[in-house]
C-alpha cells in the first residue's frame, strides 16, 4: 500500500509539474489530479496502521503506558523535524527564487510528525486511564479522527482562527501567508483525521478476532469501506447541510468518508494481491518502493518540481511526460533498490577498514 501511494504520487507531481498547455485541460490530467487526492491519506493512514501494531507490541512486552507514548512521540517528533529539514533544503536548493515563507509551509511530513505525536499523547491517555483493552484506544482513535474532519468545514471558514500568526494558523488550516486556507497543504484538519482512523485499523487488525479470522477480517473492511463510501454519497445528495459554507473537494466530511472508505477498500485488496495475486511471485516494485518511501520522496520532489527538474515545467504533453514519469519510477526504484542493499553496509565498512592489519 504504501508503494502504491508513492506511485499515485509520483504520478501526480509528474503530470503537475510538466503539462502545459491544452494537456492540462484534458480529461487525463483531471484523472490524473483526482488519483492525487489519495497518496496523502494512503501515507497517514498507514502511519496510524504502523502505529498501531508498533503500541501493541511495546504493550505485549510489559512496557509501561508512559514509556510507550514517550519513545511514540519522539518517533513522531524526529519525523517532524525532519519535516523542517526538508522545508530547508528546498529554500537553499532554490536559492534566491524561493520566498522565505516557503519555510513555514505545511508538508506532509510535518502533518505525518505531527500525527504520531498526537495519537502517542492519546494512547498515553487512554493506556495509562483506560481499561488496557484494543477496544479503548481503538474506538477513541474512531472518535478523534471523526471530530477532526466534522470540525474541519469551520476552522476553514467561519471559525478560522485568525488571532493565530499566521504559520502557526496554518497548521489548523493551511492558511500559509495568503489569508485564505490552501487545499496544497496539509493542515491538521482534515488530515491527521486519516492517521487515527489508521490507528484504529491497526488496533482493530490487532484484535484476537482479527488474528482469527484472517482473511475474512479484511474482506469485512474491504466491504465496509464500500459501504461508507455509498453511505457518503448519499449523505452529501441530501438537499439539508449542516455548515454555513459547504466545499465537498477540500474540506466536507463526506469526501473525508468517501476516501476513508476507499483507504479500506484497497487494503482489502492489497491483503489478497499479497496473499494470493502478483505479492507472491517474488520481486515487488511496489513492495521495494513502499520500504523506502521517505527517501523516495524526498528524492523525486527535486526532479520533478526542483531547480532539478528532468524536464521542462508545464511545457510538455502528455507523452513526453508519461516518459518522464515512468524514468522518475524507475529511477526511484533503483534508488530503493540501492537502500535496501547498503543498509547497514557503512557500519560495517567502518568496522572494516579501522580493523587493525594481522602481521604477515
Amino acid at each position: 500500500m504504501r508503494g502504491l501511494a508513492c506511485l499515485l504520487m509520483f504520478q501526480t507531481h509528474c503530470y503537475d509539474s510538466w503539462l502545459g498547455g491544452t494537456a492540462r485541460k484534458s480529461t487525463f490530467f483531471m484523472w490524473s489530479q483526482l488519483g492525487g487526492t489519495l497518496p496523502a491519506p494512503l501515507f497517514l493512514f498507514l502511519a496510524g496502521i504502523s502505529f498501531a501494531l508498533v503500541t501493541d507490541k511495546l504493550r505485549t512486552k510489559g512496557v509501561p503506558a508512559a514509556q510507550i507514548a514517550r519513545t511514540t512521540i519522539r518517533r513522531g517528533a524526529e519525523i517532524f523535524g525532519l519535516g523542517l529539514l526538508f522545508r530547508l533544503q528546498e529554500f537553499l536548493i532554490a536559492w534566491g527564487w524561493a520566498p522565505w515563507s516557503d519555510l513555514f509551509r505545511v508538508d506532509i511530513l510535518n502533518t505525518i510528525g505531527l500525527s504520531m505525536m498526537l495519537m502517542g499523547g492519546l494512547c498515553w491517555l487512554v493506556l495509562a486511564i483506560g481499561n488496557g483493552t484494543r477496544i479503548a484506544p481503538g474506538m477513541s482513535a474512531v472518535g478523534t479522527g471523526l471530530g477532526l474532519a466534522l470540525l474541519t468545514p469551520l476552522l476553514w471558514t467561519t471559525w478560522r482562527p485568525r488571532w493565530l500568526p499566521w504559520p502557526i494558523e496554518s497548521y489548523i488550516n493551511g492558511v500559509h501567508n495568503l489569508d485564505q486556507p490552501q487545499p496544497w497543504l496539509f493542515p491538521i484538519f482534515p488530515w491527521t483525521a486519516f492517521a487515527f482512523i489508521g490507528l484504529a485499523v491497526g488496533f482493530f487488525l490487532g484484535s484476537d478476532w482479527a488474528k482469527k479470522k484472517g482473511t475474512a477480517a479484511f474482506i469485512v473492511m474491504g466491504v465496509g469501506g464500500l459501504a461508507l463510501i455509498y453511505a457518503a454519497r448519499w449523505l452529501d445528495r441530501r438537499p439539508w447541510q449542516l455548515y454555513p459554507v459547504y466545499d465537498f473537494w477540500h474540506t466536507s466530511p463526506n469526501f473525508f468518508l468517501i476516501r476513508v472508505g476507499l483507504l479500506l477498500a484497497i487494503l482489502a485488496l492489497a491483503y489478497l494481491w499479497c496473499r494470493w495475486g502478483a505479492g507472491q511471485w517474488g520481486f515487488s516494485p511496489l513492495v521495494q518502493v513502499g520500504q523506502t518511501s521517505l527517501l523516495v520522496y524526498w528524492v523525486h520532489i527535486e526532479f520533478v518540481y526542483g531547480r532539478f527538474s528532468i524536464l521542462p515545467k508545464r511545457a510538455q504533453d502528455i507523452r513526453t511526460a508519461s516518459f518522464g514519469l515512468l524514468t522518475i519510477f524507475l529511477s526511484m526504484l533503483l534508488l530503493s533498490v540501492l537502500r535496501t542493499k547498503l543498509k547497514g553496509r557503512g557500519t560495517e565498512t567502518l568496522a572494516w577498514r579501522r580493523k587493525p592489519a594481522k602481521a604477515s
